[in-house]
């Protein structure tokens, strides 16, 4: 039975939809007119786990700290592709071994490009 959707089935979505957007807005509306609005220089202060600001959150960071952040997330997603393969190892057979055998040779050419770039040197 194959049944065709028509746009009055999704009216219960598109209610919600809207009742909950209209929530969000009346909130914040409401909220900016009652609350209280005292500022002095201590509740302006940024404020960190209660230790005292020292210096100036505009410091210069290392770019390789972002490198290895990038490289990081990108080997470790990979990795993850890994495990369905494990699971279903029999049912795949040998085209499934062969196409992941490829996948790791991209992702360790990859990963032999960044070494040979340097990446992964902290000076």
């Amino acid at each position: 039975m194959n049944a065709a959707y028509v746009p009055s089935d999704y009216l219960p979505v598109f209610i919600q939809l809207i009742l909950a957007l209209g929530f969000i807005v009346t909130t914040m509306i409401v909220t900016h007119m009652v609350g209280p609005k005292r500022n002095s220089q201590k509740k302006d202060d940024p404020f960190e786990c209660g230790i005292p600001v020292v210096g100036d959150a505009r410091t210069p960071i290392s770019i390789k700290y972002f490198l290895i952040a990038i490289l990081f997330v990108l080997f470790d997603v990979e990795v993850i592709f890994m495990y369905p393969w494990a699971v279903n190892f029999k049912q795949l057979g040998v085209t499934g071994f062969l196409e992941m055998i490829l996948f790791m040779g991209l992702l360790l050419s990859g990963f032999y490009y960044v070494i040979r770039k340097g990446v992964l040197k902290w000076e």
